[in-house]
């Protein structure tokens, strides 16, 4: 009888997961308004414009900051940057001018002690008693002592780095290595251009669900410039050879201006915006990688998929028609791309011109997974499901 009674309550279970549905939140960094191949014939990005095809793509979303960290703590926690208590950037502004902290300095620097107040909750957490599996592979941006490290805050897995940019390939922030694995610092996969590695992590996620539900969460830094004080590195977006040929060779790539105070080769604009582009179609690539999955584990239909930049774009960005880029309060810098697929629910094919936010991504999530809000927690979003059906 025990037995029986066991594989009615295992069936009950496996159901209740079936019917749950997966959530797939992508999230560029620094990506132009209008630097999508669906809008724009000179970026190719395949992959996000049959999201857009499958889906509604968000003419009017706009995101609760312009610039990295502030906009990210909103999104996983869906409050207002005055509310959950990050409402700057969590870095540190001397290397913009060439310095180059001391190992005893950059300790006890605010880009190293910094964090999101440890009594949030932020998505993962939040999904936690409906059963799901979460991970993150990319940037996390919301402190890197332990106590603010992605685990501790719900996550089940990591892989990515803690700052708010880095080198793709040495993965360090102005020559601190900052890539790490769930708690641990690491150098294993130094060399290795970090949106593959966050691209390979998220199918070795996928493979490990099974059929509980899951939370994949990749924070890309693409096409975010690269942080490194070589000038020559600096200036641009780093990205694999075989992307910068896809797009229209350029003559000069770099020009003789002041870095630090010093005359210094830099990157052209027109090197710029190819690199950008190179490192939003590797970005892209790497999505299509994690679709591709969906679909053949026959996962797709029972999938949220939500993507868009965290804030406007800079250096080789296009925010046209919008005024501005990131930092900036213009519309350039808030309002971004955004894709939103769920067969069934999610009309495909369309576009809406609705106002919509970022706040609005926890709330949505919750809603989708019939997942409750705990007593007394205020969210500033709202569901956008039955603005989306209309």
């Amino acid at each position: 009888m025990r037995s029986f009674i066991a594989l009615v309550v295992c069936l009950f279970h496996t159901a209740s997961n079936a019917a749950q549905p997966n959530v797939l939140l992508i999230v560029s960094d620094d990506h132009g308004y209008n630097d999508l191949g669906c809008l724009n014939p000179d970026i190719k990005t395949p992959n996000l414009d049959r999201l857009a095809r499958e889906g509604t793509r968000l003419s009017s979303f706009y995101v609760a900051w312009p610039a990295c960290t502030p906009s990210r703590a909103a999104l996983l926690t869906g409050r207002y940057p005055q509310r959950n208590g990050i409402s700057d950037m969590i870095r540190n502004e001397a290397p913009d001018f060439g310095y180059k902290y001391e190992p005893e300095e950059y300790e006890v620097s605010f880009e190293r002690i910094g964090g999101m107040d440890e009594r949030e909750l932020i998505l993962p957490a939040l999904l936690k008693p409906s059963g799901y599996r979460s991970a993150i592979f990319g940037k996390w941006d919301l402190g890197s002592l332990k106590r603010y490290l992605p685990l501790q805050r719900g996550f089940d897995r990591f892989y990515g780095f803690v700052n708010t940019g880095i080198d793709y390939f040495t993965h360090e922030r102005y020559g601190v290595p900052s890539m790490y694995r769930d708690n641990a610092l690491t150098t294993e996969d130094k060399g290795t251009y970090c949106t593959d590695i966050f691209g390979r992590e998220a199918l070795s996620f996928l493979e490990s669900t099974g059929d509980q539900p899951f939370l994949l969460y990749l924070p890309f830094n693409a096409p975010h410039g690269s942080s490194a004080l070589d000038p020559k590195i600096r200036g641009t977006v780093q990205a694999p050879d075989e992307y910068k040929a896809m797009y229209p060779p350029v003559e000069t790539e770099f020009i003789e201006k002041a870095r630090y105070g010093k005359k210094a080769l830099t990157p052209t604009p027109e090197a710029r915006q190819r690199d950008y582009r190179a490192a939003l179609t590797c970005m892209d690539a790497n999505i299509g990688h994690v679709l591709d999955w969906l679909d053949q584990h026959h996962k797709a239909e029972n999938t949220l998929v939500i993507f868009f930049s965290d804030n406007g774009g800079s250096g080789g960005a296009d925010n046209e028609p919008l005024r501005g880029h990131k930092s900036q309060m213009f519309e350039g810098g808030v309002r971004v791309p955004c894709i939103i697929r769920w067969p069934g629910h999610v009309p495909a094919g369309k576009v809406s011109d609705a106002f919509l936010t970022s706040l609005e991504v926890v709330p949505t999530i919750l809603a989708a997974t019939s997942t409750s809000t705990p007593s007394g927690h205020k969210l500033d979003g709202h569901d956008m499901m039955p603005v989306l059906a209309e």
